[in-house]
């Protein structure tokens, strides 16, 4: 009689398992993964520098990681991300060149910049040896009048 007491109980009341549901969470997580490729897609790095405008749009894009010069609107000069200055450029971009860099040199200059800080900008890259230097424009704008 005892087992049948026993077994009496038992069948009233339910036993509950503790499962994790974890579908939940892991929509959570690819929302998350979908965000963050997002804005680290949309983030800038660099110096921020206003661009001139330019009638040409179709540039090619070399192969390697290029060589950028900035100045600034307020006549700061940047190697790549490394802000220099002016009277060292000549000296670095040597130590440059001497490393075998021949690619083109990119020379970024501020829309708001003295024309004469990005012409001498200019001026100590040839005299360090590069000739094939480009300027970059906003790629976006176009000068009014152009097609």
């Amino acid at each position: 009689m005892a087992t049948l007491g026993s077994s009496g109980r038992s069948r009233g009341r339910r036993t509950f398992t503790a499962d994790i549901n974890v579908t939940p969470m892991v929509d959570v997580m690819l929302v998350l993964l979908i965000i963050f490729m997002i804005t680290a897609t949309a983030l800038q790095r660099g110096v921020e520098v206003n661009l001139p405008k330019a009638a040409t749009s179709n540039l090619t894009v070399p192969r390697t990681t290029p060589l950028l010069v900035t100045v600034t609107q307020d006549a700061t000069v940047y190697i790549s991300e490394t802000e220099i200055e002016l009277e060292e450029l000549t000296s670095k971009l040597l130590a440059i060149a001497g490393e075998g860099y021949e690619e083109r040199i990119f020379l970024q200059g501020d829309t708001n910049a003295a024309y004469g800080e990005v012409l001498a900008v200019m001026t100590q890259m040839k005299n360090a040896g590069f000739t094939n230097i480009a300027l970059v424009t906003d790629p976006k704008s176009r000068v009014e009048g152009t097609q």
